[in-house]
């Protein structure tokens, strides 16, 4: 698979944070690549260093050392505006908690239509409704977030995240704060998505999110076990 074709690619990356007193090398020679329409799942213990590969997947940090791919692009070589920008066209990050992903003060629609023109691809108010459709939303669409429930939150972010075509969704453990039924609801979303070419990246323990995974990442104390 070569470099534009897939959605993200590592090679050789390593991530050291260092404090006062020492230094932790969170990432040590990972290779990698996520395709595109699948679901891939990171897993692994506490510390294995899965949420900073998700900060570099998601262009947040750049790494100490090696290459990181995203869409074609060495998001290692560009500076941190370049970063920034990259990281608005062509990623999306769904943090944990569902309303952490969205703004208090827009309906549906317009969380959707704001996501779209961010990332240089505006969408008319009927083409938002008819991706929050698809999504489970009917009757949603004049609905802030305040007004939703966790699961219709997380969906309503899963919406904005692939509207205007990214190369890539980050989530970091989308379903952990939703019951069963509306986990079942983002994650039925979220394969439909990557059926339709969205390459999704997810950090989780959760079996239900596991068990719809087209690939694995499995990290241990910042080395890959297997992807």
């Amino acid at each position: 698979m070569s470099d534009s074709d897939a959605a993200a690619v590592c090679r050789g990356v390593v991530k050291t944070y260092r404090t006062s007193t020492e230094s932790v090398t969170a990432l040590d020679g990972v290779s990698l690549e996520i395709p595109r329409a699948r679901v891939t799942v990171v897993v692994g213990p506490s510390g294995s260093g899965k949420s900073s590969l998700l900060r570099l997947l998601a262009c947040i940090d750049s790494p100490d050392d090696g290459e990181v791919v995203i869409a074609g692009q060495r998001v290692d070589r560009l500076r941190a505006w370049a970063r920034r920008r990259l990281r608005q066209r062509q990623v999306a990050y769904l943090f944990q908690r569902p309303g952490e992903n969205l703004l208090p003060y827009l309906d549906a629609v317009a969380q959707v239509r704001l996501a779209a023109q961010l990332r240089g691809a505006p969408v008319s108010d009927g083409e938002a409704t008819d991706l929050l459709d698809r999504l489970g939303l009917a009757g949603r669409a004049d609905h802030r977030p305040g007004q939703l429930s966790g699961g219709e939150q997380q969906r309503l972010a899963v919406a904005c995240g692939v509207v205007g075509g990214p190369a890539l969704v980050v989530a970091d453990e989308p379903t952990a704060e939703l019951d069963t039924a509306a986990a079942e609801r983002v994650l039925a979303a979220m394969e439909e998505l990557a059926a339709g070419g969205v390459g999704f990246v997810v950090s989780s323990h959760d079996p239900r999110v596991t068990a719809i995974a087209d690939g694995f990442i499995r990290l241990d104390h910042g080395r890959l076990v297997a992807a």
